[in-house]
């Protein structure tokens, strides 16, 4: 696998991906190995249920290359308790907490519960507020709401967040982009059809953009259809770079100087390392 992805491109960070999820969390050192020999030198684990935080929190805790955030997934928010501010702040306290999520709306498979999810939205924004940590937003068939609930916050008190593993509309990117947000590109905007999503990408300024793989899901081309990993997120990187004129080592270089602004206490842990 990583010899597919030589020479190693300089520095890259894949912020989002489940390494506690089962396809992964079997061979995470391994994961990690790979990883690095593709260039990809930190990664964000990301728990999208708050009872699993603590083995969540252990894999980062276990390695240095790893932090993580958490949240209630959109389409576990009925099924779970729902999490409280006070809570959320609490968790934020570990160091290598960065962000606060993954929330968000999902309407694609559970419409029936876009009360309770619009609900654990606005604390999950609430918390990204309180903790100044940048907020990690899930949006599928919700960009209306999306937008009015993002903006809706906004106006009460400024946040930072990522649109993770962005694949909407034209309409939410320029909104997002408009409240001073980031999009994240997954391996989706590698594969061959997806033409309309690398152009919505191409009109965003540039120190918008990080990259994510979501593994263990949407793996790019020549991955496409097996597991993700984080290791894989050099093939998106090498994919998108003509997009915007650039070589994949400046492209890499730039999307992770964008980590570092957005994610500022991974950046303070990686200097004082």
């Amino acid at each position: 696998m990583a010899n597919q992805l030589s020479p190693a491109l300089p520095d890259l960070v894949d912020s989002h991906c489940h390494l506690d999820f089962p396809d992964l969390a079997g061979e995470i050192p391994q994961l990690i190995a790979r990883a690095q020999a593709a260039g990809v030198n930190r990664m964000v684990t990301i728990c999208t249920r708050l009872r699993h935080e603590p083995r969540v929190r252990a894999i980062a805790e276990a390695h240095p290359q790893v932090f993580y955030a958490a949240g209630t997934h959109p389409m576990s928010a009925a099924e779970e308790p729902l999490a409280t501010v006070e809570q959320l702040v609490a968790l934020a306290r570990h160091p290598r907490f960065v962000g606060i999520g993954e929330t968000g709306l999902d309407y694609h498979y559970t419409a029936e519960s876009k009360a309770v999810q619009q609900t654990s939205l606005r604390i999950h924004i609430e918390a990204a507020q309180e903790t100044g940590l940048p907020l990690i937003i899930h949006a599928r068939d919700a960009d209306q709401d999306m937008e009015a609930i993002l903006s809706e916050g906004m106006a009460r008190k400024p946040y930072a967040c990522v649109m993770h593993c962005f694949s909407s509309g034209p309409r939410l990117a320029e909104a997002a982009l408009e409240m001073g947000f980031t999009l994240s590109i997954s391996g989706i905007a590698a594969f061959p059809k997806s033409q309309d999503l690398r152009d919505i990408f191409g009109r965003a300024p540039l120190d918008r953009l990080i990259l994510e793989t979501d593994s263990p899901y949407l793996a790019p081309p020549p991955h496409r259809g097996k597991r993700n990993e984080p290791a894989y997120v050099a093939h998106t990187a090498r994919a998108l770079a003509p997009v915007f004129g650039l070589g994949p080592e400046e492209f890499a270089a730039r999307t992770t100087a964008n980590f570092d602004r957005l994610f500022s206490r991974a950046a303070r842990s990686r200097a004082a390392a």
